[in-house]
């Protein structure tokens, strides 16, 4: 990367972080804007040939400021065989939600979906600084729209289901789709055990040669 290049990943970096439109400016109108202080959550890097493309942080993620620093994020890096400090490592993995910024909650405690703003303003100028990853994790429905379009599946089972044609695409960065690792899809992977028996051998087996 030359210094020019280096200089506008980080002006972009820096752009993510002051953004409060989704505050501010929010899509549906002011009574829909976020009702605390964003706090975007990305990690966007020059070397990484992996990209993580998860949902929106979650609670703890906005009190520390740290993506995947929750237990969902040990269940990530234990599918992925790798240790916290590879994970944090911004040479091996770029992470990137669809949304920046905890959502907040809806009626029944669950988190809300990724925030309209992010997507539209931010995804793409991220992707385009980054033409050097070669495997996208498309983490849950929210990255999976927007990582596959049309060829993905009408339900994330199905999605994941189809790992293979996504992954052996040639055309494109490869995808590969998989579920959250949420405790709240505990009951989803006892339900689907071909996910552990027939995915993570392949997606432990790439990461290990992307990071060699």
């Amino acid at each position: 990367m030359t210094d020019a290049e280096d200089e506008r990943l980080e002006d972009l970096r820096l752009a993510i972080a002051a953004c409060r439109i989704c505050r501010d400016a929010p899509a549906r109108g002011p009574e829909y804007r976020l009702p605390h202080e964003p706090r975007p959550v990305a990690v966007i890097s020059s070397k990484a040939r992996i990209l993580i493309a998860g949902q929106a942080p979650g609670l703890r993620v906005h009190e520390s400021g740290l993506p995947f620093d929750d237990a969902s994020g040990n269940r990530l890096r234990d599918w992925l065989g790798v240790t916290r400090e590879q994970f944090y490592d911004r040479d091996l993995f770029a992470i990137v939600p669809m949304g920046f910024c905890f959502p907040g909650y809806d009626a029944h405690g669950s988190d809300l979906p990724p925030r309209r703003e992010c997507a539209p303003r931010w995804r793409q100028p991220v992707i385009d600084a980054m033409p050097q990853v070669e495997l996208v994790l498309a983490i849950g429905q929210y990255a999976q729209a927007w990582h596959l379009g049309e060829r993905k599946a009408a339900s994330m089972t199905g999605t994941v289901r189809n790992w293979r044609t996504y992954l052996g695409s040639n055309t494109g960065q490869a995808v590969l789709a998989l579920p959250h690792p949420s405790w709240r899809n505990t009951s989803w992977l006892k339900k689907n055990p071909w996910f552990e028996a027939e995915v993570l051998p392949v997606l432990r087996e790439r990461i290990k040669n992307l990071l060699s």
